[in-house]
C-alpha cells in the first residue's frame, strides 16, 4: 500500500467516523441546511489538506468541531459582507428607480410640452436637453453657424418656459429636478 493509498483510506476513515458529528454541529449553529453542509465540506476539506495535523482517535473530533467553529467563523463574516454588499445596492437601487421614476415624469411633461412647439424648436431643444448637447455642440449636430445656433435655442427655451410654465434649465437638466448650486454661485 503505497503513501497515497494510506493517505486515502486514513482520510476515509476520519471521514465516515465523524462525518455525522461535524454535520449537526453546523446544523445546530447555522440557518440553512446549505450553510451547514458548506461548513461540513469545508471543514473536511480543510482536514484532508492538513491529514498529517489532525489527532488520532477520540482527539480528532474536538480538532475537526475547532476546524468547523472557524469555518463557520469565516462564513458568517462573508454572510455579513453578502447582506451588507446586499442591503447598500437594495438602498441604490432604490434611489435609482426613484429618480428614474421622477425623470419619466419630468420628461413625459417637457416631451408634450415641446410637441406644442414648431419641429425646429423641438429638435434644438432634445439635443440641449435630452443629449445634454451645448449650443457649440447642438451646431456641429445640425451642421448649422454657432452664432445661428444660440439665439434659435434661446427662443426655444423662451417659448417651452410659456407652454410648461417653468425654466427648462441648463443641457441635460430635466425640469422639475433641483439645479445643482456650484459653490462659485452660492445661493439664488
Amino acid at each position: 500500500m503505497g503513501h497515497l493509498d494510506a493517505q486515502d483510506e486514513t482520510f476515509r476513515r476520519l471521514y465516515s467516523a465523524h462525518f455525522d458529528a461535524v454535520l449537526g454541529f453546523a446544523l445546530r449553529r447555522t440557518d440553512r441546511s446549505e450553510d451547514a453542509a458548506d461548513v461540513t465540506a469545508d471543514t473536511f476539506l480543510v482536514a484532508w489538506r492538513r491529514l498529517p495535523h489532525v489527532p488520532n482517535g477520540d482527539a480528532a473530533r474536538p480538532w475537526l468541531y475547532g476546524v468547523a467553529r472557524r469555518t463557520l467563523a469565516n462564513h458568517r463574516r462573508g454572510e455579513g459582507r453578502r447582506v451588507a454588499l446586499g442591503e447598500r445596492l437594495r438602498v441604490q437601487l432604490a434611489r435609482a428607480v426613484a429618480d428614474l421614476a421622477d425623470e419619466v415624469v419630468h420628461r413625459a411633461d417637457v416631451t408634450a410640452a415641446m410637441a406644442r412647439l414648431s419641429a425646429r424648436d423641438e429638435e434644438i431643444l432634445q439635443l440641449h436637453l435630452w443629449e445634454g448637447l451645448e449650443p457649440r455642440e447642438i451646431a456641429e449636430v445640425l451642421g448649422l453657424p454657432g452664432a445661428v445656433v444660440r439665439p434659435r435655442l434661446s427662443r426655444a427655451k423662451a417659448r417651452l418656459r410659456q407652454v410648461l410654465g417653468n425654466d427648462p434649465g441648463p443641457a441635460g437638466h430635466l425640469p422639475g429636478k433641483p439645479l445643482p448650486v456650484s459653490p462659485k454661485e452660492g445661493p439664488a
